[in-house]
């Protein structure tokens, strides 16, 4: 994923947050204004929502990523295992079945800008995602888990991701909140409760 960005913050343009349209977004010096930690051995990226490689989610905002240290290791179990944020512009209804399409849209054109044979990646692992709603966690609005089958580009084998969705709206901000957490480790190892604490220590404003 991370070879990509840099695409996209060069593509595209924030017309919803009052920038002007000729500047381009600065993922490295955008200053967010709520807190989501930065942790040392992490790497953070961010980009503008809609996203170019799925045009199709039809958001505007900012997508603020967190890749854990291990993310491109596969003999690691932080192997794809990240977490990141949709900075959304008003209220956005969402339901499982309306994430599970968003996800199949993300993992469908990130695949396709990551992989030189796309066509034949979508015909070999065509992306599945399966969400479902579960106990609302304490602050969210609504919270989801489930998982997305795709093809792990780096590996060239089919992979699936377990994804928990947290959604919050905050007190006197016209935002969305979607905050995921992904890994193809079960619930129980370790590396969820460090992708979980990102949205433990999660902060509406900054202080």
């Amino acid at each position: 994923m991370k070879n990509i960005l840099f695409i996209v913050a060069t593509l595209l343009f924030l017309k919803s947050s009052g920038q002007n349209v000729n500047e381009k977004f600065d993922g490295k010096k955008w200053e967010a204004p709520y807190v989501l930690d930065t942790i040392k051995g992490w790497d953070v990226e961010r980009f503008l929502i809609p996203i170019s490689f799925a045009p199709a989610i039809p958001y505007k905002g900012v997508e603020d990523i967190r890749f854990t240290p291990g993310w491109a290791k596969k003999t690691t179990n932080e192997y794809w295992s990240y977490a990141f944020l949709w900075y959304l512009e008003g209220t956005v209804a969402l339901d499982a079945n309306t994430i599970e399409n968003n996800l199949k849209a993300y993992y469908s054109g990130l695949i396709k800008v990551n992989s030189d044979s796309a066509k034949i990646a979508d015909k070999l692992f065509p992306v599945t995602s399966s969400i479902r709603a579960r106990t609302t966690e304490k602050e969210d609005l609504k919270t989801f888990e489930g998982s997305v089958t795709m093809l792990d580009y780096m590996s060239k084998q089919a992979i699936t991701l377990n994804v928990v969705i947290h959604v919050r709206i905050c007190a006197g901000k016209d935002k969305t909140f979607v905050f995921h957490e992904l890994s193809p480790m079960p619930y129980s190892d370790d590396v969820w409760k460090r992708l979980h604490q990102l949205w433990i220590n999660f902060k509406c404003n900054k202080e």
